[in-house]
Protein backbone atom coordinates (compact mmCIF):
# COMPACT_ATOMS: atom_id res chain seq x y z
CA UNK A 1 0.00 0.00 0.00
CA UNK A 2 2.64 2.49 -1.05
CA UNK A 3 0.17 4.76 -2.84
CA UNK A 4 -3.00 6.35 -1.51
CA UNK A 5 -5.78 4.90 -3.63
CA UNK A 6 -9.45 3.99 -3.61
CA UNK A 7 -10.84 0.79 -5.10
CA UNK A 8 -14.44 1.05 -6.24
CA UNK A 9 -16.20 -2.19 -5.28
CA UNK A 10 -19.67 -1.05 -6.28
CA UNK A 11 -20.92 2.06 -8.07
CA UNK A 12 -24.63 1.63 -8.82
CA UNK A 13 -27.83 2.62 -7.06
CA UNK A 14 -30.23 0.30 -5.28
CA UNK A 15 -31.94 -1.60 -8.10
CA UNK A 16 -30.16 -4.96 -8.59
CA UNK A 17 -28.81 -5.94 -11.99
CA UNK A 18 -26.61 -8.69 -13.39
CA UNK A 19 -23.38 -6.73 -13.74
CA UNK A 20 -23.74 -3.97 -11.16
CA UNK A 21 -23.06 -3.71 -7.44
CA UNK A 22 -24.27 -1.17 -4.88
CA UNK A 23 -21.97 1.28 -3.14
CA UNK A 24 -18.78 0.12 -1.46
CA UNK A 25 -15.21 1.39 -1.60
CA UNK A 26 -11.88 0.31 -0.11
CA UNK A 27 -9.58 3.22 0.73
CA UNK A 28 -5.85 2.66 1.24
CA UNK A 29 -4.05 5.56 2.88
CA UNK A 30 -0.98 5.81 5.10
CA UNK A 31 -0.92 2.08 5.76
CA UNK A 32 -4.62 1.93 6.67
CA UNK A 33 -7.34 0.03 4.85
CA UNK A 34 -10.77 1.59 5.35
CA UNK A 35 -14.11 0.30 4.04
CA UNK A 36 -16.58 3.00 3.02
CA UNK A 37 -20.17 1.74 2.76
CA UNK A 38 -20.91 -1.95 2.43
CA UNK A 39 -23.65 -2.73 -0.07
CA UNK A 40 -24.79 -6.25 -0.84
CA UNK A 41 -22.02 -8.32 -2.44
CA UNK A 42 -19.15 -6.33 -0.95
CA UNK A 43 -17.34 -9.47 0.24
CA UNK A 44 -17.35 -10.95 -3.27
CA UNK A 45 -16.03 -7.71 -4.69
CA UNK A 46 -13.27 -7.56 -2.10
CA UNK A 47 -12.25 -11.07 -3.15
CA UNK A 48 -12.29 -10.14 -6.83
CA UNK A 49 -10.18 -7.08 -6.11
CA UNK A 50 -7.74 -9.26 -4.15
CA UNK A 51 -8.05 -7.05 -1.11
CA UNK A 52 -7.30 -8.73 2.18
CA UNK A 53 -10.41 -7.68 4.03
CA UNK A 54 -9.16 -9.11 7.31
CA UNK A 55 -6.98 -5.96 7.36
CA UNK A 56 -10.06 -3.73 7.58
CA UNK A 57 -10.41 -2.39 11.11
CA UNK A 58 -12.65 0.64 10.47
CA UNK A 59 -15.85 0.79 8.44
CA UNK A 60 -17.69 4.01 7.59
CA UNK A 61 -21.39 3.80 6.68
CA UNK A 62 -22.94 6.90 5.11
CA UNK A 63 -26.62 6.19 5.77
CA UNK A 64 -29.11 3.43 6.46
CA UNK A 65 -30.54 2.78 3.01
CA UNK A 66 -29.98 -0.89 2.25
CA UNK A 67 -27.80 -0.45 -0.80
CA UNK A 68 -25.19 1.10 1.48
CA UNK A 69 -25.09 -1.41 4.35
CA UNK A 70 -26.89 -4.67 3.51
CA UNK A 71 -23.53 -6.39 3.00
CA UNK A 72 -22.33 -5.56 6.50
CA UNK A 73 -23.92 -8.42 8.45
CA UNK A 74 -22.38 -10.90 6.02
CA UNK A 75 -18.93 -9.40 6.47
CA UNK A 76 -19.28 -9.38 10.26
CA UNK A 77 -20.36 -13.03 10.18
CA UNK A 78 -17.45 -14.00 7.93
CA UNK A 79 -15.03 -12.39 10.38
CA UNK A 80 -16.58 -14.60 13.05
CA UNK A 81 -16.07 -17.73 10.94
CA UNK A 82 -12.45 -16.70 10.33
CA UNK A 83 -11.85 -16.52 14.07
CA UNK A 84 -11.11 -12.83 14.01
CA UNK A 85 -9.84 -11.39 17.29
CA UNK A 86 -8.92 -7.81 16.30
CA UNK A 87 -11.45 -5.13 17.24
CA UNK A 88 -13.70 -3.70 14.52
CA UNK A 89 -14.95 -0.10 14.65
CA UNK A 90 -18.06 0.90 12.68
CA UNK A 91 -18.98 4.57 12.20
CA UNK A 92 -22.58 5.04 11.13
CA UNK A 93 -25.84 6.89 11.74
CA UNK A 94 -27.69 6.01 14.92
CA UNK A 95 -29.70 2.80 14.60
CA UNK A 96 -27.20 0.51 12.89
CA UNK A 97 -25.99 -0.97 16.16
CA UNK A 98 -29.50 -2.14 17.02
CA UNK A 99 -30.02 -3.61 13.53
CA UNK A 100 -26.77 -5.59 13.57
CA UNK A 101 -27.15 -6.78 17.15
CA UNK A 102 -30.67 -8.12 16.40
CA UNK A 103 -29.37 -9.95 13.35
CA UNK A 104 -26.58 -11.53 15.38
CA UNK A 105 -28.95 -12.55 18.21
CA UNK A 106 -31.48 -14.24 15.93
CA UNK A 107 -28.71 -15.96 13.96
CA UNK A 108 -27.32 -17.26 17.28
CA UNK A 109 -23.91 -15.68 16.67
CA UNK A 110 -21.61 -14.91 19.56
CA UNK A 111 -18.87 -12.61 18.33
CA UNK A 112 -15.30 -13.76 18.83
CA UNK A 113 -14.06 -10.19 18.52
CA UNK A 114 -15.15 -6.81 19.93
CA UNK A 115 -17.31 -4.60 17.70
CA UNK A 116 -17.46 -0.92 18.56
CA UNK A 117 -20.30 1.12 17.06
CA UNK A 118 -19.70 4.86 16.90
CA UNK A 119 -23.16 6.15 16.06
CA UNK A 120 -23.40 9.61 14.52
CA UNK A 121 -26.18 12.17 14.74
CA UNK A 122 -24.53 15.58 14.38
CA UNK A 123 -25.92 17.91 11.72
CA UNK A 124 -22.58 19.70 11.48
CA UNK A 125 -19.19 18.38 10.43
CA UNK A 126 -17.26 16.65 13.21
CA UNK A 127 -13.97 14.80 13.52
CA UNK A 128 -14.77 11.17 14.27
CA UNK A 129 -11.34 9.53 14.25
CA UNK A 130 -7.64 10.34 13.95
CA UNK A 131 -4.19 8.98 14.60
CA UNK A 132 -0.71 10.39 14.01
CA UNK A 133 -1.09 10.25 10.23
CA UNK A 134 -4.76 10.69 9.25
CA UNK A 135 -7.93 12.41 10.41
CA UNK A 136 -11.50 11.57 9.38
CA UNK A 137 -14.43 13.95 9.61
CA UNK A 138 -18.04 13.85 8.50
CA UNK A 139 -19.52 15.80 5.61
CA UNK A 140 -23.24 16.35 6.37
CA UNK A 141 -25.28 15.73 3.21
CA UNK A 142 -28.89 16.33 2.14
CA UNK A 143 -30.75 13.12 1.45
CA UNK A 144 -34.13 11.66 2.38
CA UNK A 145 -32.70 10.35 5.66
CA UNK A 146 -29.76 11.36 7.86
CA UNK A 147 -26.63 10.96 5.73
CA UNK A 148 -22.93 11.77 5.98
CA UNK A 149 -20.07 11.82 3.57
CA UNK A 150 -16.54 11.38 4.89
CA UNK A 151 -13.36 13.42 4.46
CA UNK A 152 -10.05 11.59 4.89
CA UNK A 153 -7.05 13.89 5.31
CA UNK A 154 -3.41 13.04 5.73
CA UNK A 155 -1.59 15.02 8.38
CA UNK A 156 1.50 17.03 7.36
CA UNK A 157 4.40 14.82 6.35
CA UNK A 158 7.85 15.17 7.97
CA UNK A 159 10.55 16.93 5.98
CA UNK A 160 12.84 14.77 3.84
CA UNK A 161 16.55 14.56 4.57
CA UNK A 162 18.85 16.07 1.96
CA UNK A 163 21.47 13.31 2.16
CA UNK A 164 23.87 15.05 -0.21
CA UNK A 165 24.09 18.10 2.03
CA UNK A 166 24.07 16.17 5.31
CA UNK A 167 27.19 14.25 4.23
CA UNK A 168 29.08 17.54 4.28
CA UNK A 169 28.60 17.64 8.07
CA UNK A 170 29.98 14.38 9.51
CA UNK A 171 29.36 15.69 13.02
CA UNK A 172 25.60 15.38 12.56
CA UNK A 173 24.43 12.27 14.41
CA UNK A 174 21.70 9.83 13.54
CA UNK A 175 19.66 11.03 16.53
CA UNK A 176 19.57 14.53 15.08
CA UNK A 177 17.81 13.28 11.96
CA UNK A 178 14.50 13.28 13.83
CA UNK A 179 14.92 16.93 14.75
CA UNK A 180 15.68 17.76 11.12
CA UNK A 181 12.58 15.93 9.92
CA UNK A 182 10.54 17.94 12.41
CA UNK A 183 11.80 21.16 10.85
CA UNK A 184 14.31 22.17 13.51
CA UNK A 185 17.55 24.03 12.76
CA UNK A 186 20.84 22.53 13.98
CA UNK A 187 23.84 23.95 15.80
CA UNK A 188 27.18 22.67 14.49
CA UNK A 189 30.55 24.02 15.69
CA UNK A 190 28.67 26.92 17.27
CA UNK A 191 27.16 27.80 13.92
CA UNK A 192 23.47 27.61 13.10
CA UNK A 193 22.57 25.50 10.08
CA UNK A 194 19.18 26.33 8.60
CA UNK A 195 16.86 23.37 8.36
CA UNK A 196 16.04 24.16 4.74
CA UNK A 197 19.72 23.68 3.90
CA UNK A 198 19.68 20.09 5.16
CA UNK A 199 16.18 18.97 4.22
CA UNK A 200 13.77 18.99 1.32
CA UNK A 201 10.09 19.90 1.28
CA UNK A 202 7.88 16.91 2.09
CA UNK A 203 5.12 15.70 -0.23
CA UNK A 204 1.87 17.60 0.24
CA UNK A 205 -0.69 15.80 2.43
CA UNK A 206 -3.38 14.03 0.41
CA UNK A 207 -7.12 14.11 0.91
CA UNK A 208 -10.14 12.12 -0.25
CA UNK A 209 -13.77 13.17 0.05
CA UNK A 210 -16.58 10.62 -0.28
CA UNK A 211 -19.98 12.20 -0.87
CA UNK A 212 -22.64 9.55 -0.86
CA UNK A 213 -26.34 10.02 -1.66
CA UNK A 214 -27.22 13.70 -1.62
CA UNK A 215 -29.18 16.30 -3.48
CA UNK A 216 -27.28 19.26 -4.88
CA UNK A 217 -25.83 20.87 -1.75
CA UNK A 218 -23.46 23.84 -2.01
CA UNK A 219 -23.00 23.70 1.75
CA UNK A 220 -20.29 21.06 1.36
CA UNK A 221 -18.06 23.20 -0.87
CA UNK A 222 -16.09 24.78 1.95
CA UNK A 223 -15.48 21.45 3.68
CA UNK A 224 -14.10 19.73 0.58
CA UNK A 225 -12.20 22.74 -0.77
CA UNK A 226 -9.13 21.69 -2.74
CA UNK A 227 -9.26 17.96 -2.00
CA UNK A 228 -7.11 15.76 -4.20
CA UNK A 229 -9.94 13.41 -5.11
CA UNK A 230 -13.70 13.82 -4.73
CA UNK A 231 -16.24 11.04 -5.18
CA UNK A 232 -19.69 12.55 -5.63
CA UNK A 233 -22.83 10.65 -6.43
CA UNK A 234 -24.42 11.27 -9.84
CA UNK A 235 -27.50 9.08 -9.88
CA UNK A 236 -29.09 10.90 -12.79
CA UNK A 237 -28.31 12.91 -15.89
CA UNK A 238 -29.47 16.49 -16.22
CA UNK A 239 -32.51 15.33 -18.18
CA UNK A 240 -33.79 13.84 -14.90
CA UNK A 241 -32.91 16.81 -12.67
CA UNK A 242 -36.47 17.06 -11.35
CA UNK A 243 -36.50 13.40 -10.33
CA UNK A 244 -33.08 13.87 -8.70
CA UNK A 245 -34.43 16.69 -6.54
CA UNK A 246 -37.50 14.67 -5.52
CA UNK A 247 -35.47 11.59 -4.54
CA UNK A 248 -32.64 13.47 -2.84
CA UNK A 249 -29.98 12.72 -5.44
CA UNK A 250 -27.68 14.65 -7.77
CA UNK A 251 -27.02 14.78 -11.49
CA UNK A 252 -23.62 14.49 -13.11
CA UNK A 253 -23.86 18.18 -13.99
CA UNK A 254 -24.53 19.13 -10.37
CA UNK A 255 -21.63 16.99 -9.13
CA UNK A 256 -19.36 18.78 -11.59
CA UNK A 257 -20.62 22.16 -10.39
CA UNK A 258 -19.67 21.20 -6.81
CA UNK A 259 -16.24 19.99 -7.95
CA UNK A 260 -15.56 23.18 -9.89
CA UNK A 261 -16.60 25.49 -7.07
CA UNK A 262 -14.59 23.48 -4.52
CA UNK A 263 -11.55 23.54 -6.83
CA UNK A 264 -10.85 19.84 -6.31
CA UNK A 265 -8.09 18.15 -8.27
CA UNK A 266 -10.28 15.39 -9.74
CA UNK A 267 -13.91 14.25 -9.62
CA UNK A 268 -15.18 10.66 -9.63
CA UNK A 269 -18.82 10.00 -10.49
CA UNK A 270 -20.88 7.04 -9.33
CA UNK A 271 -24.14 5.64 -7.88
CA UNK A 272 -25.62 5.40 -11.36
CA UNK A 273 -29.29 4.79 -11.94
CA UNK A 274 -30.08 1.71 -14.03
CA UNK A 275 -32.00 4.06 -16.32
CA UNK A 276 -28.67 4.94 -17.93
CA UNK A 277 -26.67 1.85 -18.97
CA UNK A 278 -24.05 3.97 -20.76
CA UNK A 279 -22.03 5.50 -17.93
CA UNK A 280 -19.96 7.52 -20.41
CA UNK A 281 -22.96 9.85 -20.64
CA UNK A 282 -22.36 10.84 -17.01
CA UNK A 283 -18.73 11.55 -17.77
CA UNK A 284 -19.44 13.64 -20.85
CA UNK A 285 -22.07 15.68 -19.05
CA UNK A 286 -19.75 16.44 -16.12
CA UNK A 287 -16.73 17.22 -18.30
CA UNK A 288 -18.57 20.10 -19.94
CA UNK A 289 -18.31 21.88 -16.58
CA UNK A 290 -15.34 20.23 -14.87
CA UNK A 291 -12.82 18.70 -17.25
CA UNK A 292 -11.16 16.31 -14.79
CA UNK A 293 -14.29 14.22 -14.26
CA UNK A 294 -14.38 10.45 -14.61
CA UNK A 295 -17.21 7.93 -14.36
CA UNK A 296 -15.97 5.14 -12.12
CA UNK A 297 -15.96 1.48 -13.04
CA UNK A 298 -16.25 -1.34 -10.55
CA UNK A 299 -13.02 -3.02 -9.43
CA UNK A 300 -11.01 -0.10 -10.80
CA UNK A 301 -8.37 1.52 -8.58
CA UNK A 302 -8.01 5.30 -8.58
CA UNK A 303 -4.88 6.98 -7.28
CA UNK A 304 -5.18 9.91 -4.92
CA UNK A 305 -2.52 12.38 -6.10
Amino acid sequence: MKHAQVTVLGAHSAFPAKNSYPTAQALQMKGHLFLIDCGEGTQRQLRKARIRFSSINRIFISHLHGDHFFGLIGLISTYQLMGREAPLSIYSPRGLKKIIELQLVYACYSSSYPIEFIELNSLTSEKIWEDDTISVQTIPLKHRIYTNGFLFKEKPNPRRLNVREIKKYPEITYKQYVALKNGEDLLSNNQKIENTHLTLDPPEPLSYAFCSDTSYHRGIVEEIQGVNLLYHESTYLDSEAERAAITGHSTAKQAAMIAKEAQVKKLLLGHYSQRFPDIKKFEREAQKIFRKSEAVKTLRRYLIE
